[in-house]
């Protein structure tokens, strides 16, 4: 389903970050509509940053995911990789590696590592607005969504993060995100001032600790719901503990063999394995297995 169809439902759509066909899959099976590329943990995946990433290798990671999964994907599409001109390329890139929506940020290009300890370079708001209004020229599937982001509420005030969103809707974007808003307070005068369809970025874990439900953020406009961080940090704390515990002599020290069994089961029907064996049954392996 597409996502701006999903997008009409009565509760936001929920897209949590997927990196790999693998968690897009099994993001799918635990009931979620959409997924979330997030350039901030693709480059700390690549053990870099989202500074170092290019379009190329994030469409190639779409094509990986699609490859598998219909889930509908978000590219956090950074500051869209350029000036206006470029958004030209950007999005037919995208739209051909199979996402369903862009998120295009007002930062200067290239982004700078600073970005990361809370000290953002912002472009000025007539020179977004212009890659906004290049982005929408340049889309050729209808549903693909233009999503404008604007960094200004960290770097400066809420003020002028709204008057960002004012004009990035005027340019033609089809959602505004006002990044680093995480109190009902303010969440409620962006939607106040500038109304739906909004997006919202979760911190860590989600919605706890906001105060806030899904069905509350859907009343006051938001329409998208992405959290960026929590599964990759949730799978680093498990690898760490599983590198960290086999360095103590490979498992000897350990009395008990740890059983691995359900899990690869569950992984190999996750991946569909079977499907993939009948098809070798009915064909190249007849009367075998």
């Amino acid at each position: 389903m597409a996502l701006t169809t999903l997008m009409q439902g009565p509760l936001p759509v929920t897209a949590p970050l997927v990196l790999n066909p693998l968690m897009a899959k099994i993001a799918e099976a635990a009931g979620f509509s959409a997924g979330y590329l997030g350039g901030g943990a693709t480059g700390y995946q690549k053990v870099s940053l989202e500074a170092n990433l290019n379009l190329t290798e994030m469409c190639q990671t779409a094509l990986d995911i699609r490859a598998v999964s219909s889930l509908p994907l978000i590219l956090d599409g950074a500051c869209g990789y350029g000036d206006p001109m470029h958004m030209h390329r950007t999005i037919g890139m995208s739209e051909a590696a199979g996402f369903a929506a862009i998120e295009i940020e007002d930062q200067l290009v290239p982004k700078r590592a600073h970005h990361h300890i809370g000290i953002e370079h912002m472009i000025p708001l007539e020179l977004m607005a212009a890659k906004v209004k290049e982005a929408v020229a340049a889309r050729r599937d209808p549903d693909f969504l233009i999503i404008a982001r604007t960094n200004a509420m960290r770097a400066s005030t809420i003020d002028d993060a709204l008057r960002r969103g004012e004009a990035y809707r005027k340019a033609g974007a089809d959602v505004l995100l006002l990044s680093m808003a995480h109190t009902p307070e303010q969440l409620h005068a962006i939607a106040e001032r500038l109304g739906g369809p909004l997006m919202y970025l979760t911190s860590r874990g989600g919605l706890a600790g906001l105060g806030m439900t899904l069905r509350e953020l859907g009343r006051l406009g938001y329409r998208i719901v992405a959290d960026p961080q929590t599964p990759l940090l949730a799978a680093y704390a498990a690898w760490k503990k599983v590198y960290q515990d086999l360095a103590d002599g490979f498992g000897a020290p350990s009395r008990a063999k740890p059983d691995w069994g359900p899990t690869e089961k569950d992984m190999l029907v996750t991946i569909e394995l079977e499907k993939l064996l009948a098809v070798e049954r009915a064909t190249v392996e007849k009367g075998r297995g």
